[in-house]
């Protein structure tokens, strides 16, 4: 039985020690927003926080997640809209959506730790993967939520 703290509640789950986290939350906790992608960590899809840090949890061991704080799509917003997630929808972010639950999960980490980026910074730093191609509404939602950010 592994103990995870996930967006702030507990659950003990009973699963092997190196199931990947994303099947974890998925499928033995029920929080269906984070996706699934590629398998091999390279998409974004995937991305959740641990103790803040951005992770692709499709190939992370939830063993090695006992004792930190997990954070979903679910939870980055602590019951309201995020900035982040205020600043998608103004922006119009979303084609298809299936990237944006990952997406913003970087974004948020980004900002968190650099919050003005420049163009440079996020290209660098945002390597998920988008099909759809929205990467020009996705930069300049970036912008957006980091001055939502400074605002608040």
């Amino acid at each position: 039985m592994l103990r995870l703290d996930i967006n702030g509640k507990p659950f003990d789950v009973d699963v092997e020690e190196d199931t990947p986290l994303l099947w974890v939350l998925r499928d033995t906790v029920g929080l269906k927003g984070t996706k699934f992608g590629c398998g091999i960590a390279a998409c974004g899809a995937c991305t959740v926080h641990l103790d803040g840090e951005a992770v692709r949890s499709c190939s992370y061991p939830v063993s090695e997640a006992v004792g930190t704080q997990i954070t979903t799509i679910e939870g980055i917003g602590g019951g309201s809209l995020s900035p982040v997630q205020q600043a998608w929808i103004q922006e119009q972010v979303p084609q298809c959506g299936y990237c944006q639950s990952g997406m913003i999960m970087a974004v948020s980490a980004l900002l968190a730790e650099n919050p003005n980026p420049n163009d440079e910074e996020i290209e660098t730093s945002i390597t998920n993967i988008c099909r759809c191609g929205t990467y020009p509404r996705i930069k300049r939602a970036i912008k957006r939520a980091a001055a939502l950010k400074r605002e608040n």
